[in-house]
């Protein structure tokens, strides 16, 4: 009996036993190869057709390190969804190593150039990229997943490469890689941080699109996968083979120091695009099965995911790959959760999005993934490809809208202080009503696609001039604000505005009630020049600079720490709590949507601490009347975005300075004890 734990490359005592699925295939046939390029095969092996199309079949005398892809024979009849090409080398769908991209050729091409409906027949063997047989053995030494819970959860989304790669303490032969990830300047930064998780931006071994490769460039963001269960080659010390184990080394020392492995997935297409692209896995394998294709002509592809192809991730051998891909991650790699890209194509069927899609439900049955964080993002580019707060219960989701509000509210558009704390507080109007806390809202201001934190308060204009496309690619709505000037500024009013605009954004999402994350390297004013889709920038433009702004760095640290005093959710360490937001005048905050106070205080009451949070969202300094409480004592300011340092506070009326966020702790006089006999 073939489980779909066998599938793929399985080390057997005999040597290694191949499974594939290919429900329409005619014959399948193993290749083993010696090195990764520039010969043929030097071994064939027909694979044995089994019942529910799985071919299968064992090769004795081969082990580990043993470099295989397929060939799959069939028909080339693209109106019929069938694109079986056996010219073509294919990697494993399960393959758990590859030997890295494929280079620029044409010879990728699955049809003929001159006729679409015919087959290309130039061999790719000795160009693709080879599967590589694993041996899954590691010693782990005791690692224990931190398993931090979502209240206490600081996300930090980072790029293996660009993390450590300029980092002058970092072993200049570990730069960029997995094992520089873990190095210790890395890990005592985010240390001190207070960062609980890392999110990597997608690790999957990638292959970058043939119109980067004639540009010089390539998909350095990683979001153009060729192997799901592969960790890419290129961030490997080793990559020959050797980026499984370094993979592994990287998580176990990321978990010593109580972090957390957070892994963005790219389950939602593939790097052979479009229906004039490469075969080079997939396609090949069972086109029919494995994407989405259009009904009316197969020759075409549904593309929801604007990658020129779309999983079918409704068709159930397809959903249980999806799903084997999350567990291999999660069970032998040791992987604390998963961000799922364009996360709506994974729920949809033939009649849309759906939170029972197959894929979901596989998921929710899994023992292992269903305690995993999952985190989707909730949109695609189909019909009806907004899905927030639609996903399952257990999932958190990316909460544009958060985003926007904050970044509205700080750059001193109109704003309304009520949606300004409902977003704050995690949207409830979203959440709520299918169950959902805080911890379904995930809170950014900034994240890998757009600008950074830095040049979100210094461009109006994307300056993309260096993909290529004559600067029409990349978001042109970024709710960015210069302060004056375009680029960086010698003013020092100028500078300062934009600092305090940074520290506003940054006090809102480490306060607020969902849960935060911060972008790579905007705790040290990283800038890419105003580049907001710099998805094919390897260099110094999107490698975290080390050298930069020191004082952001240390607000951060003070935020992250005040975080966990406030306890911003509700019943965090089972401490009952009261939240209450207040308008200017002291008084509970007028909820209805008309109401367009821009100034506005949180209360947050605990048994042993009382906390206000002030927000002046106004470009005019006001007055905030103080609460008062049932005990004598007085406000203490603990943190300011626009001053520095702590200071007492005296009086009953608190000024806020315009475009501010104040905390206050309430300090209570000690009660006054009377002795008797």
């Amino acid at each position: 009996m073939v489980t779909r734990q066998d599938w793929g490359a399985v080390l057997v005592p005999e040597g290694v036993r191949f499974t594939l699925y290919s429900e329409h295939a005619e014959a399948v046939e193993v290749c083993l190869f010696d090195s990764p390029c520039g010969e043929k095969e030097h071994r064939r092996v027909a694979l044995e057709s089994r019942s529910g199309g799985i071919w299968q079949g064992l090769v004795a005398g081969i082990g580990a390190g043993q470099l295989y892809g397929f060939r799959v024979h069939g028909s080339f009849d693209p109106g019929r969804g069938h694109r079986f090409n056996p010219s073509k080398l294919l990697t494993d769908p399960y393959a758990l190593a590859l030997t890295g991209e494929p280079p620029l050729d044409d010879a990728f091409s699955g049809s003929h150039p001159d006729d679409a409906e015919a087959a290309d027949l130039r061999d790719t063997g000795s160009i693709a990229a080879k599967s590589i047989v694993v041996d899954r053995q590691f010693d782990w030494q005791g690692d224990a997943l931190p398993a931090t819970s979502w209240e206490k959860t600081i996300i930090y989304e980072c790029h293996v490469r660009g993390m450590s790669k300029a980092h002058p303490d970092v072993p200049e032969s570990l730069r960029g890689t997995y094992a520089g990830l873990v190095s210790e300047p890395v890990l005592d930064h985010l240390s001190a941080l207070g960062i609980t998780a890392i999110e990597l931006l997608p690790v999957q071994q990638i292959a970058s699109e043939p119109q980067l490769q004639r540009r010089g460039l390539q998909n350095y963001f990683g979001y153009s996968p060729l192997g799901f269960f592969a960790p890419h080659a290129g961030y490997a010390s080793d990559p020959l083979g050797g980026q499984v184990a370094e993979f592994k080394s990287m998580v176990r020392g990321l978990h010593r120091r109580g972090i957390e492995v957070i892994l963005d997935l790219v389950l939602n297409h593939t790097a052979e695009g479009d229906a004039l692209g490469r075969t080079l896995s997939l396609r090949g394998i069972d086109n029919l099965t494995y994407y989405r294709l259009h009904k009316e002509d197969p020759r075409l592809y549904a593309d929801i995911t604007g990658c020129g192809n779309s999983i079918a991730a409704d068709h159930p051998v397809v959903a249980r790959l999806l799903v084997d891909c999350l567990r291999y991650w999660a069970e032998e790699m040791h992987v604390d959760g998963f961000r799922l890209d364009l996360a709506v194509t994974l729920g949809r069927t033939d009649d849309g999005f759906s939170a029972q899609a197959p894929f979901f439900e596989l998921l929710s049955s899994d023992p292992v993934l269903a305690r995993r964080k999952l985190i989707a993002e909730p949109w695609d580019l189909g019909t009806d490809g907004y899905q927030l707060g639609q996903f399952p219960t257990g999932w958190s989701e990316w909460n544009d809208r958060f985003r926007d509000t904050t970044r509205r509210a700080w750059r001193c558009d109109p704003t309304s202080g009520v949606a300004f704390s409902r977003t704050f507080d995690g949207s409830p109007e979203i959440f709520e009503e299918s169950g959902k806390g805080a911890e379904a809202s995930i809170h950014f201001i900034t994240c890998h696609d757009g600008f950074t934190l830095e040049d979100l308060v210094s461009y109006e204009r994307k300056n993309n001039w260096d993909n290529g496309e004559d600067n029409r690619d990349g978001h042109d709505h970024n709710l960015s604000h210069n302060w004056g000037i375009e680029g960086p500024a010698e003013s020092p009013e100028i500078r300062e505005r934009r600092a305090r605009a940074k520290r506003n954004m940054l006090a809102t999402v480490l306060l607020s009630a969902g849960v935060p994350m911060l972008q790579h390297g905007d705790e040290l004013g990283r800038s890419q020049g105003g580049n907001n889709n710099a998805y094919c920038q390897d260099g110094p433009l999107t490698w975290v600079d080390w050298g930069t702004d020191s004082e952001i760095v240390e607000f951060v640290e003070r935020l992250i720490a005040l975080r966990t005093r406030l306890a911003p959710f509700s019943g965090v360490d089972n401490q009952p709590g009261e939240r209450l937001w207040l308008a200017a005048t002291g008084k509970p905050l007028d909820l209805e949507p008309e109401n367009h106070d821009a100034v506005v205080g949180l209360m947050l009451h605990r048994p042993a601490r009382t906390h206000l949070l002030i927000f002046n969202l106004s470009d005019q300094d006001s007055h905030f009347q103080l609460p008062q409480q049932q005990r004598a004592g007085r406000w203490n300011c603990v943190l300011s975005t626009v001053h520095s340092a702590a200071r007492p506070h005296e009086g009953s009326t608190r000024m806020v300075e315009a475009l501010s966020t104040s905390v206050l702790e309430f300090e209570a006089e000690p009660v006054s004890t009377v002795h008797t006999k």
